[in-house]
């Protein structure tokens, strides 16, 4: 796949007198440096330089403040103007008086999404074996929680266990748990249960951004986090599946 990615780039570039080393240089070097362009790139030029002749792809061919289309829809989470609207959670709002944190629910870093959790890479930044959750020193002191420590991370739709990593890289008043721990309930089946590998799925909320967008809202929760004193649960989440043997009772049909 890296392969051709970086050759559809190389045949891209091509077209504009710029060629590239073969993959396997560049896999060799390890990296590749690109001209810099003759003339910068300015957004929208064409169309400052002419607005007449080089209109937009909107309903007026010019930037649009107002869309009578998104107004007509009605929809009350989404005006048809810019504007800001109320966070269902967020750190101004009541409900911070019980969760007081903001979560980040971010890509991680060593995988794609949940795509390889078990692989090396990926097990190498977990703290043991469950999901580093981001928390800043300041925060972290006011809950007696130290580096490398087991913690809960919990909201009133579910909790979670994930390994403190205290960090200046984050703000105070704001934890970071990446998305993609394989799920790992510690009763399979039971609703509420914990999971005990670090999935942030557990903790958001079930909504889109908007009745016109329906992205997901997995930055917009809050969260309280404590340090994990009881007993500790094997993360279970990449032990192969049970197989059974003999013979096996088919559902009737």
């Amino acid at each position: 796949m890296v392969r051709f990615l970086y050759d559809q780039l190389a045949e891209q570039l091509l077209q504009e007198q710029i060629r590239l080393p073969d993959f396997d240089q560049f896999w060799r070097d390890g990296r590749v440096v690109l001209p810099e362009a003759a003339t910068p790139f300015v957004l929208f030029d064409d169309f400052r330089r002419d607005p007449k002749a080089n209109p937009l792809g909107t309903p007026s061919g010019r930037i649009e403040i107002f869309s009578s289309t998104i107004a007509g829809f009605g929809y009350d989470d989404c005006p048809g103007h810019p504007t800001w609207l109320e966070p269902s959670e967020w750190l101004g709002s009541k409900l911070a008086e019980r969760h007081p944190l903001h979560l980040i629910s971010n890509q991680p870093g060593p995988r794609l999404h949940s795509q390889l959790d078990p692989a090396p890479l990926s097990m190498a930044q977990k703290v043991h074996g469950r999901e580093p959750l981001w928390i800043s020193p300041a925060d972290a002191g006011r809950r007696g929680i130290r580096d490398g420590d087991i913690v809960l991370v919990r909201n009133d739709r579910g909790a979670c266990l994930a390994g403190a990593y205290v960090t200046d890289a984050i703000r105070p008043g704001v934890v970071q748990l990446a998305t993609g721990a394989w799920y790992d309930p510690a009763e399979p089946g039971r609703i509420g249960t914990i999971d005990k590998h670090g999935n942030p799925n557990v903790l958001t909320l079930d909504k889109g951004t908007s009745k016109l967008a329906q992205a997901p809202a997995a930055h917009s929760l809050l969260v309280e986090v404590e340090r994990w004193d009881g007993a500790v649960p094997a993360v279970t989440a990449h032990e192969p599946p049970v197989i059974l043997e003999g013979d096996v009772p088919h559902a009737a049909e």
